[in-house]
């Protein structure tokens, strides 16, 4: 059974695959021939028959109570995102085929504060689509621009990757925020459309996504490596839209008197032009 039609399974699975018995207190005798923990160990501490988390993951039984959740989420060592996560794919409710609509509209007043912003700043849709982007925010990156889709562009755009002092460590985050975001809505059509695309072309998108980690979209300090700038360091804010499915505003804002706030400001007052380098590789989208 598929990950997809069976998702308790599959999270419960690939997360017992990353805890090593190291973890739990298991002592390791011989060669073990599973990664993470066997199925049984899981049950052991979980306190639950072996019998019992067998049928979990093999999705004969999509209901078990909070209460064998939160033991098994203790055992998979899962933190507070990735617990609320488990829960809510055994949640009790009718599974629905919700057709959302495949364009997401900006409302008006946000995309009127958007232009109004003196920092780099974008829409992202629940999909992580860029659905608006000021000028500022595209002077920032090329792929800043309505129409693009971070996920794709980290996983697959070279110049992207290059402004990523550490890119896998970047796409990692992206792809687990992104399970966070889509939540158990895996029969939306342009989820199926997103990640059967990349699982096709991108062999990280698949390793990470086999891993099933889950964060939620929030801010964070990032260092960014900009090809007119050099080194810049900014606050990335991730602020959800109200009265909208699941879309946020992403602002990126420098220290105050830095010399982070000095380069950005440099973006928004003087025209920054390339430099062409024909030695450098190109990029397809």
């Amino acid at each position: 059974m598929s990950d997809e039609s069976n998702p308790l399974g599959g999270f419960l699975r690939a997360r017992r695959e990353l805890v090593t018995p190291e973890q739990v207190g298991i002592p390791v005798v011989g060669v073990r021939r599973v990664p993470g923990l066997r199925r049984e160990e899981v049950a052991i501490l979980a306190g639950i028959s072996a019998d019992y988390y067998l049928r979990l993951e093999r999705g004969r039984d999509r209901s078990p109570s909070s209460q064998v959740l939160e033991s098994i989420a203790r055992v998979l060592h899962l933190d507070d995102h990735a617990r609320q996560y488990l829960l809510s794919l055994a949640a009790d409710k009718p599974r629905r085929r919700v057709r959302r609509p495949r364009k997401e509209i900006v409302p008006a007043r946000t995309a009127q504060f958007l232009a109004m912003l003196p920092f780099p700043a974008f829409i992202e849709g629940r999909y992580l689509d860029v659905l608006a982007a000021n000028p500022s925010a595209t002077a920032l990156s090329p792929r800043l621009v309505a129409g693009a889709n971070r996920l794709r562009d980290v996983l697959l755009d070279t110049e992207e990757q290059a402004m990523w002092p550490d890119w896998e460590a970047a796409a990692t985050a992206l792809v687990a925020s992104f399970r966070g975001a889509v939540g158990t809505d895996t029969d939306d059509p342009r989820f199926i459309e997103l990640v059967g695309e990349l699982a096709l072309v991108s062999p990280l998108f698949r390793q990470l996504w086999a891993r099933h980690d889950v964060r939620p979209r929030e801010g964070a300090v990032v260092p960014l490596l900009h090809p007119q700038l050099g080194e810049i360091r900014l606050n990335r804010e991730k602020l959800h839209i109200s009265g909208t499915d699941g879309m946020v505003l992403v602002v990126y804002h420098p220290q105050p008197g830095s010399a982070d706030a000095d380069k950005l400001a440099l973006l928004g007052s003087v025209a920054v032009t390339p430099v062409p380098n024909p030695a450098a590789p190109t990029s397809h989208r």
